[in-house]
């Protein structure tokens, strides 16, 4: 059974441009993230995804290219000194779901 899955992998991935595969596992990533920011939470530790960073810069100090590898998206994780947070004691603004959430049926 894995080698069939491993021969359809190859099958459909190893033909394709390796900036196409790479904007695939890009997007893939955020998939990870998203289970990530909910594992952070769950544990009570502070986390927020982050772009909008030099992903040559990270990927020349954490050795990336040597291993194959590009930097996407960055999960800081931490826990927050509720004494200079400003923001923790503001009330959060949230929009009813009905405003967020489009049921099709």
């Amino acid at each position: 059974m894995l080698n069939a899955y491993y021969e359809n992998l190859k099958a459909n991935y190893l033909p394709r441009d390796a900036q196409v595969n790479y904007e695939h596992a890009a997007r893939q990533a955020y998939i990870a993230l998203g289970i990530a920011l909910v594992a952070a939470a769950e544990q009570e530790v502070d986390s927020t995804p982050m772009e909008g960073f030099d992903p040559s810069k990270v990927d020349e100090i954490l050795g990336l290219k040597e291993r194959g590898l590009r930097s996407v998206v960055l999960l800081p994780l931490g826990y927050r000194d509720a004494s200079a947070d400003w923001l923790l004691p503001m009330k959060k603004v949230r929009k009813p779901l009905d405003a967020i959430v489009t049921k099709v049926d």
